[in-house]
């Protein structure tokens, strides 16, 4: 039975970047690189769903049903709370846009659109739109028989994403976005990870290398420069680098990145709205300018990850009871706990 670590290593750092991007972004910091988090998401998000779904049979209404009850009840929280807070103190959200029509849309992942893009109550809650599109198709391909899913479903992304550069702008044209490679991305690197595929260990390891260095390098680039070239080709370079550099040495894991791995979802949904109390307290309490980043920083990742244990984990357990102690068992494979 393997297990893959470094996936949950992945997504605790990409949601401890994003809120980093976003705590840096309050005080006019130069950490735009660390929203390149969400692609690291949307590549291990390819990668887990096929992982999971390869080599056993096939129950589109099952996996359909446990992306809703796992994605779904958090969301809505977070949104509930965020419209609250909206409501009561709206000097307090600034860019956050509210109305009856972006609330009930924002519940079923069809927001508001502001300049052409995707704009929920819970501001980073494009990324789930995004999230259940794909599993929409995920789910449509399974409904084939394995031989033709690869196919289906990276053909089905690639044409979705043909379609962008023909549409007029609207709701069609912003779920076509070119990010959802991103997604067709982690599936290639998971169907090569499932059929068993290895790099020595210095290879794996320089593509992991040469991902972050890209990530780092990107302010270099173009500004125009599609977003899944600028941050998915490196996001893509360290989810594979890292899953293969696992294969090649496999290692015991630490206490606290898988815990960050567990918590991520949390962390990424709750760390807007954690940010803005924290603000309010630190500024309340009059903490020097220069404390004010690393305060709001550490007190909305740690009151953002203790959510999880007082409300995305107890939500696991009444509603995925057979889910145990946080993983997935997939033909041979213990994948990472937010695989299903």
């Amino acid at each position: 039975m393997t297990s893959i670590h470094s996936v949950q290593y992945l997504r605790g750092l990409a949601a401890c970047a994003v809120v980093c991007f976003h705590v840096s972004e309050q005080f006019g910091g130069p950490f735009d690189v660390g929203a390149a988090g969400v692609d690291v998401f949307f590549v291990i998000s390819g990668f887990i769903m096929w992982v999971t779904t390869a080599g056993r049979p096939a129950d589109p209404w099952r996996f359909m049903r446990r992306r809703i009850t796992r994605i779904v009840p958090l969301y809505w929280i977070v949104t509930l709370l965020t419209a609250a807070g909206i409501l009561l103190k709206p000097q307090f959200f600034y860019g956050h846009f509210f109305s009856v029509q972006n609330f009930v849309g924002s519940l079923f992942f069809l927001p508001v659109l502001q300049e052409n893009a995707l704009h929920p109550i819970v501001i980073q809650g494009w990324t789930l739109c995004y999230e259940m599109m794909f599993y929409l198709v995920f789910t449509l391909a399974l409904f084939l028989g394995e031989r033709l899913r690869f196919g289906f479903l990276t053909g089905a992304l690639i044409a979705i994403v043909a379609l962008h550069f023909v549409l007029p702008a609207g709701y069609a044209r912003a779920f076509t976005d070119p990010v959802v490679l991103e997604f067709a991305a982690g599936v290639v690197v998971g169907r090569l990870w499932f059929q068993g595929a290895r790099l020595p260990l210095g290879a794996a390891l320089a593509m992991a290398v040469a991902g972050f260095l890209l990530l780092a390098a990107s302010p270099l680039f173009a500004v125009d420069m599609p977003r899944a070239l600028r941050w998915g080709l490196p996001a893509t370079l360290i989810v594979a680098g890292a899953v293969f550099a696992e294969r090649a040495r496999p290692f015991k894991p630490s206490a606290l990145p898988s815990f960050l791995g567990d918590a991520s979802y949390s962390i990424y949904l709750w760390h807007v709205v954690i940010g803005v109390l924290t603000t309010g307290v630190v500024l309340r309490i009059g903490l020097p300018a220069a404390l004010q980043p690393a305060t709001i920083l550490v007190g909305t990742l740690a009151f953002s990850a203790m959510l999880y244990l007082v409300i995305e984990k107890p939500l696991i357990a009444l509603l995925h009871p057979q889910r145990g102690k946080g993983i997935v068992k997939a033909s041979g494979v213990t994948a990472a706990r937010a695989a299903e």
